[in-house]
């Protein structure tokens, strides 16, 4: 039989969570103030006139390096808990995480050869 009363804690958690970006949103639309006029569609409101175009392209290369930079990041995310249990775990999660390493050297590899880590 399904019981609810197990799922008390999600509930209140989804309900809280829900409610609390709503309020945010709501209390800073309320209070925040209200200006209107040329310099508020302008690019910039720091007084200086803009400069040239306000779309500029950058390069695709920028993107792919942070890209590249937030896979290896997150990777270090999933390793911790491996080498914290590590010794609890045994040999078949050992296995995995040198897996799990070496797939993701095979991306570094084929990022490296694509050139998406020159900076130029």
């Amino acid at each position: 039989m399904f019981l609810l009363y197990e799922y008390d804690i999600f509930w209140a958690f989804l309900i809280i969570s829900s409610v609390i970006p709503i309020l945010a949103f709501a209390i800073s639309g309320v209070l925040a103030p209200i200006s209107e006029g040329t310099e508020k569609f302008s690019s910039y409101e720091s007084g200086i006139e803009p400069m040239g175009d306000a779309w500029v392209q950058f390069r695709i290369r920028y993107y792919m390096f942070a890209l590249v930079f937030v896979v290896f990041d997150v990777e270090t995310v999933f390793l911790y808990p491996w080498a914290m249990s590590f010794d609890v775990l045994g040999v078949s999660v050992f296995i995995e995480a040198f897996i799990f390493v070496l797939i993701l050297i095979a991306g570094l590899v084929y990022a490296w050869r694509k050139g998406a880590l020159e900076w130029y």
